[in-house]
This record gives structure tokens, C-alpha cells and sequence, in this order.
């Protein structure tokens, strides 16, 4: 007798169910219908890369969650851990094909070998968007409002992008002495929120003086700090920082024109925000749902525009974002906003003749001609199974032919929800009362 293998899945991997499945590409569609009215188009990479690629400017801890391995031909590759820098290798391929700037967007699965937790996997999938061959503020500018137009139409209006500019923290760090630290301390204040003030005065004590923390810690506390709004924070921040600067320039035009848009509200200046990975250079972003900040961030991103200098000597500055769509999913499955999806069909035919089955099939292609999305049940079983079988896929119509009806050239609709019915009907009745 042969061993039946277990059928597991690893750590950090999951299958996804029909239902998880419709809602997540359901949240897709959305999000590419909004990409798109902004101009942007789809690409797609391997999830294979050579591992001097992934790993030219990935830094620190990020290094050591990749998936590497040799190949059969004794390559080094490893699995992308996220879709930026696949992206800048993609551009110095591929710049002289594309128009300039070139706007795109990706969906695709990355992964890392992290520690699971809550919204947490070692698979995941990534939704990028980004604007690349230009520098400017218009199109720093024009990611945030595609983050905040995304959540708008997948129905999570009730979010805060806090935002910052790296180069006012490195004048602040500058003035201090402590440039040649910058990317170590950047990480460290990149973990504040999970780690809390603290335990950040602790391994910031391991670079900078006591004085130096303590400054530190009170320029990342300004928003808190200062009363008044966005453009208050940024004076405050250029006070601490030696002066006014190139990022608090570039920033401040940013904060005007969404004054401006009258769309303030949704962003907070948060000098806190910094990004742990080293490629940002600018402007850099998080995104937080008001009704559970714990969670984290759902959409971060930001300027990089040294990236793609790893791979061409062509000037090539990004800015952009990433939605991670399975910590987003977890956030709205436990704020309960998800709701129940039909999983394909809005009408079921049932099987209640074996004799009928060609009838069954040509109402269900009537239907389909006219945009309706019907399945025919394809055995006849006992109509408890049948009604089983569409409530589990959580079908909301059933129509009805048996010979009485077949005989009569009618059909039964009942809404399976409701237990509505209505008898004698002909096809053309049968798609009015769908469609209305």
C-alpha cells in the first residue's frame, strides 16, 4: 500500500479558498481600474532573480529574509522580496523602449523569510505603482493622491498617509555630526511604533551621545509636539534641522497644492516616518487605517531616485508606492468590512430531469449572451444538494424547468435569498427581472 503524503503547506504560505479569492481579485480590479485613469500600465517580472541584482541595494535585515539558493546551473538566484528593485533592474533594461516618465504599475506574489504575525506572511502579494524619469514634486504630488483615490474606490475611505522627506532628517543629522550614521539611525526610528520610545533611546544610545538621543527623539516627536497643522510641523522641523532645505522646499509645495485640493485632512506631516530600506532619497510615506492602526501600515513608499543607478549610468529617478494586499485583507476581515461575494454565478439552473440537460445548457447560454453569469447544476441530485451546493457559493437566484415547464416553454425564478418566486415566465422576463 502506497504512503499518503501529508498535504501541508508551509510556514508563512497559504492556499486562498474561492471567497478569499473573488474578494481579493475584486479588490484588484478596483485598484487597476484606478491606476489606470491616472495614466499607468501594467509589467510583469520574474519571480527569479540573480541575487547580485536583488541583493545590490536591499540593506540590512532585508538581506538576510531573501530566499537564495544556486540553481541547477550552479547560479546564484534568489525569490523578489518586494517589486521596487526588480522594477529599477526592469527600467535599466528596458528605459530606451519606454516613454519618459514611465508610469506602471504591478501586481505580483514576493517573498521573504520573515516572522509570521498578524497580517504577516512569508507569501504575499504586492500591489506597486510607480512614476519613474522624472523629479519633481507633481509627481510626488500625484502617488499620494492615487494612494488615497485606491482606498476611496475599494470602499476604506478612513485613512491617514503620514508623510515625511528625508532629506530634512538628514540635515538635522548632519548638523549633528551624525551623517555617517544616517541609515543605521533611520532604521531605528523606522521601528518606533512597534518598539516604542524606549527601547528606540536604547539602540540609538549605541551611536549617538545622550544629548544627541535626546534630540533625536524630539525631532521625531514634533508632530505630537507642535500645535497646529501641517505647514506648523514642517516650520517646526526646519528649526530643528539648521534652516530651511531642498526636501522642506519640495515638501512644503507638496503640503500647499493638497491645501490647495482641500484634501489635507487625510495627510499629517510625521516626522517620525522614515522607511527602514536605504534605496529612499526623498519623500517617503505610510498609509494607516484610523479604525486599526495597529495593524501597521497598509501602503508606504516613497523617492528613490539613486535606485536604478545600480544597473545603468542613466538618470533615472523614482517615486512610488506598494499596497500590501494580504495585511490590508487581514485588516478588513477583523474590521468585518469584507462582506460575502458571490463566487461567480448570480443564477443557478437546477438539474431536475437528466432528459433536460442540453435545455439547461442553452437558458444558461441566453443568459450569458445578455451578461448574466449562470452555471448549470450538472448532476441530478436531490434538490437539498443542489440548494446546498448554491448556498455555499452563495448564489442569489435559481430558476426552475422541469417537463411541466419545458412542455409550457416557461421557466421558474425564485430568489434564493428571499424565497420570492415567480412562475410561468419567459426567458426574455426571466433577464428583464435579472438585470432590473
Amino acid at each position: 500500500m502506497s504512503t499518503i503524503i501529508e498535504p501541508k503547506v508551509l510556514k508563512g504560505f497559504r492556499d486562498f479558498l474561492p471567497d478569499q479569492e473573488i474578494k481579493r481579485r475584486k479588490i484588484l480590479a478596483r485598484l487597476e481600474g484606478v491606476f489606470r485613469s491616472f495614466g499607468y500600465v501594467p509589467i510583469d517580472t520574474p519571480v527569479l532573480e540573480y541575487t547580485e541584482v536583488l541583493l545590490g541595494k536591499g540593506g540590512g535585515e532585508t538581506d538576510k529574509q531573501v530566499y537564495a539558493f544556486t540553481d541547477h546551473g550552479n547560479r546564484p538566484v534568489a525569490m523578489r522580496f518586494d517589486l521596487t528593485v526588480p522594477f529599477a533592474r526592469f527600467m535599466a533594461s528596458h528605459y530606451s523602449e519606454l516613454p519618459l516618465p514611465f508610469k506602471r504599475y504591478h501586481f505580483g506574489k514576493v517573498y521573504r523569510g520573515e516572522n509570521t504575525q498578524r497580517g504577516r506572511y512569508r507569501e504575499f502579494m504586492q500591489c506597486d505603482f510607480d512614476c519613474v524619469g522624472v523629479d519633481s514634486p507633481s509627481a510626488d504630488l500625484e502617488i499620494l493622491l492615487m494612494i488615497r483615490g485606491a482606498f476611496l474606490a475599494i470602499d476604506v475611505p478612513n485613512i491617514t498617509i503620514r508623510l515625511s522627506h528625508r532629506g530634512i532628517f538628514n540635515s538635522f543629522l548632519q548638523n549633528r555630526g551624525l551623517l555617517d550614521k544616517s541609515v543605521e539611525i533611520l532604521r531605528i526610528v523606522d521601528k518606533l511604533a512597534k518598539i516604542g520610545p524606549d527601547q528606540t533611546a536604547q539602540l540609538l544610545g549605541d551611536l549617538a551621545s545622550s544629548q544627541q538621543v535626546r534630540e533625536i527623539l524630539a525631532f521625531i516627536g514634533a508632530t505630537t509636539s507642535v500645535t497646529g497643522g501641517n505647514l506648523e510641523v514642517l516650520a517646526r522641523l526646519e528649526e530643528l534641522a539648521g534652516g530651511p532645505t531642498d526636501g522642506s522646499g519640495r515638501l512644503r509645495e507638496i503640503l500647499l497644492a493638497l491645501d490647495t485640493l482641500g484634501l489635507s485632512e487625510d495627510f499629517v506631516l510625521d516626522s517620525s516616518i522614515t522607511r527602514g530600506l536605504d534605496y529612499y532619497t526623498g519623500i517617503v510615506y505610510e498609509t494607516f487605517l484610523n479604525q486599526l492602526p495597529g495593524i501597521g501600515s497598509v501602503c508606504s513608499g516613497g523617492r528613490y531616485n539613486d535606485l536604478a543607478s545600480l544597473y545603468t549610468k542613466e538618470q533615472l529617478p523614482g517615486v512610488g508606492s506598494s499596497i500590501g494586499l494580504d495585511r490590508l485583507m487581514a485588516a478588513l476581515e477583523e474590521l468585518g468590512t469584507l462582506g460575502t461575494e458571490a463566487a461567480g454565478s448570480q443564477v443557478l439552473i437546477f438539474s431536475m430531469d437528466s432528459s433536460l440537460g442540453t435545455t439547461y445548457h442553452r437558458v444558461a447560454q441566453a443568459l450569458r449572451t445578455e451578461g448574466i453569469a449562470a452555471e448549470v447544476y450538472l448532476a441530478p441530485k436531490k434538490m437539498s444538494a443542489q440548494f446546498t451546493f448554491a448556498e455555499k457559493k452563495h448564489i442569489p437566484w435559481g430558476i426552475f424547468l422541469g417537463p411541466k415547464e419545458e412542455a409550457a416553454g416557461t421557466l421558474q425564478l425564485k430568489n434564493l435569498e428571499t424565497r420570492e418566486t415567480w412562475d410561468d415566465l419567459q426567458i426574455s422576463q426571466v433577464i428583464e427581472i435579472l438585470k432590473r
